[in-house]
């Protein structure tokens, strides 16, 4: 390891080892690809970067000598189909190995990479598209994103290039035959080893055949002139109301993730392999899967599936010695809900979640399994990590840890002045638009007006409500919208929803506000049963008084309403809004009905 990562921070460690100081410094003309892998690449070649593998049996492992290979031949592939610098680019790859290739690529040419889920419709697509000028999208032949991409042309005038990827089964196609028959079957030499690398041939009317053009490319590339503060990467923010804004990031944005990596997530450079659950379409996936861990030269895994099993993918940790684990407490839900006893965790050091409520069975749990206490953070897709426990740090219980030393890191009331102890406000990070924090966004692309909401007054505000405590601990409340002020309390869904969590009941639930003469607005639950349960008044009364033991008495939800699925993003986050519209719509209708209809 020749720790690389030092020459852009600077460090410094209390008397207990917890990070106290961190600063990033970026020289001028700083480029991922190039400055980092390409630079491990050629000094050492065999080092591991990457395991990747599928349900179908095929499994790699590339090395950073691999990566600089392919990712100059795919530059080259690119650029003789006409994407040049500044050139925006939609990648939709799922898990696909191909996705580091052309991550690295388009940061070589100088291309803007926007990442994608394929769980896109038509008018996502179409929206996304127009919205950031996409001239050349690059997807995945699993599945039916091809398709919709094409039934959109008429409505994206800006598309000028698709690329097709075949993905070699992209986990829908499990059980696949031995080895030797794989070529009886037209899949060449998918599942025999390197030499299988890109092997299978993608054909559709008007799409580039990926996998054989960057088998023909030139593996000989020269460094295109690139600078720090251009657009490098950008991503389409989930949005659980109105559109999705595209937060656009610069070159500095990879070294903001040596927080998520070194400073979170732990990751172990020498003998250790980190996993990120996480398809590639959301900004997670390079929170740990590519820039912060490899600028500290570790090794990530990536499995390549289509539905997530949880014994399946903690065979995986059993099997390739994952030392450091990182996925949403709805994941190391599963894991406790399944077969435990077939877990063994030899290697397993090191847990980190974020992005929903951490309930205290969960923590509990889960260090009862493995001994390992689960670090909690907070991060936005316009941001790397900005708010953890770290390493070092003796968690409490509800807190996402203290703000990183990286980022000045603020609680703002309405004025803009900073809250007291035990004051909900917004967090805040400075931002000078001169010299931007290494990570935070650029801006909201082609939106100057979402951008001026989120970005005056010398602070980025996140949108995201928290208190701190005497220690300078933060404590989630929830989104500005989602916060229930209810007899002069402002109330915190996110903490309601931990609590409801811990009932037997409960598998999924969501915390909202309707209208309620005396207190203004009143506490419900919107629940979703675990098997065996079934709605009814009497589950009802027996969550209200499990909900009043648990919290103070204003908090416990006063209407409790049972649904099969709650509506989400495609990222899986709630859209409340949905439910406050549904029950406003409800009102409405009710207070329409003629007085009969009411029973009076």
């Amino acid at each position: 390891m020749r720790n690389i990562n030092l020459r852009y921070v600077e460090e410094q460690y209390n008397k207990d080892g917890v990070l106290e100081k961190f600063s990033v410094h970026c020289p001028e003309d700083y480029n991922f690809a190039y400055d980092v892998v390409d630079d491990i690449a050629i000094a050492e070649p065999s080092r591991p970067a990457m395991i990747w593998c599928n349900p179908e049996g095929e499994e790699h492992t590339f090395t950073f000598g691999d990566l600089k290979y392919w990712s100059d031949k795919t530059a080259n592939l690119l650029t003789e189909q006409g994407i040049e610098k500044g050139d925006v680019v939609m990648v939709i790859l799922r898990r696909h190995y191909q996705f580091w290739f052309v991550a690295l690529a388009l940061h070589k040419i100088g291309a803007i990479l926007v990442p994608a889920t394929f769980m896109l419709k038509e008018h996502d697509v179409e929206y996304r598209v127009n919205q950031a000028k996409v001239k050349a999208v690059i997807a995945t032949n699993v599945g039916e994103i091809a398709q919709v991409i094409d039934n959109a042309l008429p409505q994206i005038p800006t598309l000028k290039t698709r690329i097709l990827v075949h993905g070699g089964g992209g986990g829908v196609t499990p059980g696949l035959p031995a080895l030797d028959e794989a070529e009886a079957l037209g899949l060449g030499k998918a599942l025999s080893g390197k030499e299988g690398l890109c092997a299978l041939s993608a054909e559709r009317e008007g799409w580039v055949d990926f996998n054989t053009s960057v088998h023909a490319a030139s593996p000989e590339w020269e460094r295109v002139p690139t600078v720090a503060s251009e657009p490098m990467i950008a991503y389409f923010t989930s949005g659980t109301s109105g559109n999705p804004k595209l937060a656009l990031h610069d070159a500095r944005y990879s070294l903001g993730h040596l927080g998520t990596a070194k400073h979170w997530q732990n990751v172990k450079s020498d003998g250790g392999v980190h996993l990120t659950i996480a398809d590639t379409g959301w900004g997670k996936a390079v929170w740990g899967k590519l820039y912060g861990q490899f600028l500290m030269e570790a090794c990530v895994l990536t499995y390549d599936y289509d539905r997530f099993d949880a014994t399946e993918l903690m065979g995986l940790v059993d099997k390739y010695n994952v030392s450091t684990l990182c996925c949403p407490p709805t994941m190391f839900r599963m894991f406790l809900n399944g077969p435990k006893e077939t877990y063994k965790f030899p290697s397993l050091e090191y847990c980190v979640c974020a992005g929903e409520a951490l309930s205290p069975d969960l923590l509990e749990g889960w260090r009862e399994l493995t001994g390992i206490t689960l670090m909690d953070g907070f991060g936005q897709t316009e941001t790397p990590l900005t708010i953890a426990n770290m390493p070092g740090m003796t968690p409490k219980l509800g807190s996402m840890g203290r703000p990183m030393p990286l980022y000045n890191t603020r609680i703002l009331d309405e004025d803009g002045k900073e809250c007291k102890v035990g004051q909900i406000g917004e967090i805040c990070i400075e931002y000078d638009v001169a010299n931007r924090p290494p990570g935070i966004m650029m801006e909201y692309y082609r939106n100057p007006e979402k951008t001026a909401e989120a970005i005056y007054d010398g602070w980025y505000h996140s949108g995201d409500t928290a208190w701190r405590d005497e220690d300078g601990y933060i404590f989630y409340v929830g989104r500005n919208d989602d916060v229930i002020k209810s007899s002069g309390y402002r109330i915190s869904p996110f903490e309601i929803e931990s609590v409801l969590h811990t009932h037997p009941a409960v598998i999924d639930c969501a915390v909202t506000g309707v209208p309620d003469e005396t207190r203004g607005t009143a506490i419900k639950a919107t629940i979703v049963l675990q098997a065996g349960y079934v709605g009814s008044n009497e589950l009802t009364k027996e969550i209200q008084a499990f909900m009043k033991e648990k919290t103070a008495p204003y908090k416990y939800p006063r209407h409790i309403a049972y649904v099969d699925a709650l509506p989400k993003t495609i990222n899986n986050k709630i859209r409340r809004a949905v439910i406050r519209a549904e029950d406003e719509q409800g009102a409405a209708a009710a207070a329409a009905r003629p007085p009969e209809e009411h029973g009076g």
